[in-house]
């Protein structure tokens, strides 16, 4: 896990540092900067620092991580809403449509 969050956070970074179009390019890397500078390890921190792992093995714990899962850029203050986060599933899930990220959506009913 830890090599993950380590390889996918830093091409994010460097995307995001590159994208010259991005309208929330310094207010992103300022936000990344900052919870970099509270932990004293990193420059920049785009993950939370620990991991806790949970089966998904009853249908209630899936629902609940997944909309955990679409409430972490809410609770960032990156959006108001979790639907606004067009990478997110949410908007997949709000909107009964595709978003900007084909995903296969789960069922709520079996």
């Amino acid at each position: 896990m830890r090599d993950l969050k380590k390889i996918t956070a830093l091409k994010i970074i460097q995307a995001i540092k590159n994208n010259k179009s991005e309208s929330r390019r310094d207010w992103l890397l300022w936000m990344m900067q900052r919870a970099g500078s509270k932990n004293g390890h990193n420059k920049f921190q785009f993950w939370i620092q620990h991991s806790h792992p949970i089966v998904l093995d009853t249908p209630e714990i899936l629902w609940q991580r997944l909309d955990y899962i679409h409430n972490n850029p809410v609770v960032s203050g990156r959006v108001l809403k979790a639907e606004e986060f067009v990478y997110s599933s949410a908007y997949d899930y709000f909107y009964d449509q595709e978003g900007k990220v084909p995903l296969g959506r789960i069922n709520r009913t079996p």
